[in-house]
């Protein structure tokens, strides 16, 4: 049942989330770790580029990560203290969080009847150190949990209650703009609808009126997949961006290992216990869901695990690991834990207490050995070591246009806005033809040329130089550090660069 002061309390708990969320941000602030994650200089690139760029437009908001993040934040950062900072992407990381905190409480509260059963499985996701670090930096993790919460949450009341609250509309567009963030919420959304037809089936609509009712709401993110497909197209000359890595995780074409992969990766990031309560919580809702009629929304929050559906396949595919990509997990695990704790009606007191402790007892909510953590400071050795290559550059730049793969560079491109350049400065993928073109013959496009010789092989203008031998003739080597090279083009004899200005 929707519990009307549950709905009432989650504001509150929203309100309370944020001002702590905002308090762990500031506290990764001062260690230097807002922005350690490579990625998270990445959103920020791509954010600020579909103004700053030697080709501003729309086509500079990219087609292999999803558009929303990028778009929330691309006015933000055309401002260099956001942009160097991220502190506008961290905010909206940050009300993410409390999105996703009161939703929790609300999903839990919905399905068990018990807001302390929800107060606890609130727990379970809100003091995850793995969480509070994700919040506190430019990443889209929190952004996809928050909505694909607050989304299931709507679709559960939506099907519950059948009055005009919430509307088609609010929830179909919901889950667009969850559909538009990362592409764990397309399973969820298609996990959820089905889980959604069943409980309407089960209040005892004919099975073309569940059709219809679904579908008014489904029209809206399968009408944003299917832009989003033909944008991919346009932009990448692909419907699905899907070579963007180089294959070398031992799971590769073993799916059961991958299984394995993810369920590991989730305990690291929880502990033991908390899956298992979380196991037992998720077979409840399953039982509860296909035994009880009037409680068949019991099986929409498990839609929420459906998110390990994208780790699983990439990992099949050779995609290397990240423990990041489990994290979406956590939710699931806090309302599986949270309704472990309150389906049993005369100890849910009890049960949300026991919850309770086992979360003081396995989370450090500032945890500097998080898995999470320490993932995103596998870069930092190299921020500083690249440090040379930036004062080479520096010293000696006139503002020609640097040549550079955003794919592998794209966090040193944002590293070197602290020394004043700006995205208009490099010539990157994004670029179009003018891009094309400089790969096959730079001279007439580049001064400059940073190239990535180390990392997963080395990057697109490495391989290049070495399938091409002609590739950097004309280009001279000018320093090296952590796998960075730069080159700068030597200018005809008796002539000025061509490309100063």
């Amino acid at each position: 049942m929707i519990i009307p002061s549950a709905r009432r309390a989650a504001p509150a708990l929203a309100i309370l989330a944020a001002l702590g969320g905002c308090l762990v941000a500031l506290h990764y602030h001062r260690l230097g770790l807002t922005l350690s994650h490579y990625d998270a200089r990445g959103h920020l690139v791509v954010a600020r580029r579909i103004f700053d760029s030697l080709t501003p437009g729309w086509q500079q908001i990219g087609a292999v990560w999803l558009p929303l993040p990028h778009l929330l934040n691309a006015i933000p950062v055309q401002i260099d203290l956001f942009y160097r900072t991220g502190l506008s992407a961290v905010a909206i990381s940050i009300a993410s969080f409390a999105l996703a905190c009161a939703s929790i409480f609300w999903i839990v509260a919905a399905v068990t009847g018990s807001r302390e059963a929800g107060a606890a499985g609130t727990l379970v996701f809100a003091l995850n150190p793995n969480v509070l670090y994700l919040q506190a930096t430019p990443m889209t993790e929190l952004l996809l949990i928050g909505l694909t919460l607050i989304a299931v949450a709507l679709l559960m009341a939506w099907c519950k209650t059948g009055d005009s609250w919430p509307s088609d509309a609010l929830v179909g567009w919901v889950f667009v703009l969850a559909c538009m963030t990362r592409y764990e919420a397309w399973p969820v959304m298609g996990s959820a609808f089905v889980a959604a037809a069943w409980a309407l089936w089960r209040r005892g609509l004919p099975f073309a009126a569940v059709v219809m009712r679904i579908a008014r709401v489904a029209i809206y993110p399968a009408i944003a997949i299917a832009a989003f497909f033909i944008f991919s197209r346009i932009v990448v000359g692909a419907w699905f961006a899907n070579d963007f890595f180089v294959p070398e995780n031992p799971a590769q074409g073993h799916p059961y290992q991958s299984i394995a992969e993810i369920v590991w990766g989730v305990r690291a990031l929880s502990g033991l216990g908390l899956l298992i309560v979380a196991g037992i919580g998720a077979a409840a809702l399953v039982v509860l869901g296909l035994a009880a009629r009037p409680e068949a929304i019991a099986l929409m929050p498990l839609a929420l695990i459906t998110t390990a559906a994208v780790p699983w396949t990439a990992f099949i595919d050779g995609h290397p690991y990240r423990i990041r990509y489990m994290v979406p997990l956590i939710a699931a695990e806090a309302v599986c834990a949270g309704a472990a704790a309150g389906l049993w009606k005369r100890g849910r007191l009890a049960g949300a207490l026991m919850l309770a402790a086992l979360v003081a007892y396995e989370l450090r909510p500032l945890d500097a050995t998080a898995p999470m953590v320490t993932e995103a400071q596998w870069d930092l050795p190299n921020v500083a070591a690249r440090e040379q290559v930036s004062r080479c550059l520096v010293d000696q730049y006139h503002g020609e246009s640097v040549m550079v793969s955003m794919g592998s560079l794209g966090h040193y491109m944002q590293d070197l806005s602290r020394h004043g350049f700006r995205l208009r400065d490099f010539l990157h993928e994004g670029n179009g033809d003018v891009w094309l073109n400089a790969l096959e013959d730079p001279r007439p496009f580049a001064g400059w040329m940073l190239i990535e010789e180390k990392a997963e092989g080395g990057d697109m203008l490495a391989k290049r130089a070495r399938e091409n031998p002609a590739f950097l003739t004309g280009f001279s080597r000018v320093c090296e550090a952590a796998g960075l090279a730069l080159y700068r083009r030597s200018p005809p004899a008796g002539h000025e660069d061509a490309n100063r200005r």
